[in-house]
């Protein structure tokens, strides 16, 4: 929402006499209107029916819309994939995958895995050092204190290593259904600024306006299809805002009149 800006003083040399019009106060400051909150100026249900239409239509424009780390079988091997995209593009992810879910295919096997033949595995998505070694350590935590299994909570997900809060959403929205929260990636966070549902940059802050705007029932496909129109229409350099059915809802959107 643009910052608004304070009225000029009268200009001098008018005269000041008894009868004139009092001054208008002068429009609220940036500083004081962004701890507004998004749809602020739209009221609450206005706002609530917004975000329903911009829900809705992601609903129409992408119904088979769903994660597009590809080729896991099992919680922890959506949990391994999840691991590598940090950093990576989920193509690359999932070109390395076969191999190595072939070569190690449980968390006993992982967790045993020698630390240069895992890291040559996953090379090619970067930073492949701190990620092999947070997948041995992810391995043990599952195998020594959950029994070999992914572990069904945010708390238990975010105690592995390597594991943070958009990891755990992940793996428990699209491996197991359970809405734990919204996932906050790179996509969902522009175009939760440009659609005016957040304010913040910080990923917990965004999530938590997010959670408290979306259904809890719409909190992972919404998150899915939000990031498919950010890969395929609302690009962070050039948004296709001319193209994108979401313009009349969108409070950013460049469409020449």
């Amino acid at each position: 929402m643009p910052t608004a800006t304070a009225h000029s003083e009268a200009a001098t040399g008018l005269s000041r006499s008894r009868t004139a019009k009092p001054k208008a106060k002068p429009r609220a400051s940036a500083s004081k209107t962004q701890g507004q909150g998004p749809g602020k100026r739209r009221g609450k249900r206005g706002e609530a029916a917004r975000i329903t239409q911009v829900l809705d239509e992601l609903d129409r424009l992408y119904p088979d819309a769903h994660c597009e780390l590809l080729g896991w079988k099992s919680p922890l091997q959506l949990l391994i994939a999840v691991i590598l995209s940090a950093q990576c593009t989920d193509e690359r992810v999932n070109q390395v995958t076969p191999a190595l879910f072939a070569r190690y295919p449980d968390a006993r096997a992982l967790m045993a895995a020698e630390p240069q033949e895992l890291e040559q595995l996953i090379r090619s998505t970067g930073f492949y050092r701190n990620k092999a070694k947070h997948i041995r350590g992810a391995c043990k935590a599952i195998v020594e204190k959950h029994g070999g299994e992914v572990p069904r909570s945010i708390k238990e997900l975010v105690a592995l290593p390597g594991v943070a809060r958009k990891t755990a959403n992940v793996v428990l929205g699209t491996a197991y259904g359970i809405p734990s929260g919204v996932v906050v990636d790179t996509h969902i966070g522009r175009l939760a600024r440009r659609l005016d549902m957040t304010r913040h940059t910080d990923p917990v802050k965004v999530e938590s306006d997010l959670m408290a705007a979306w259904p809890e029932e719409r909190w992972i496909m919404s998150g899915h299809r939000l990031i498919w129109h950010g890969r395929r229409v609302c690009h962070a350099r050039k948004p296709r805002c001319a193209a994108c059915t979401l313009a009349p809802l969108c409070p950013a959107a460049q469409v020449p009149a």
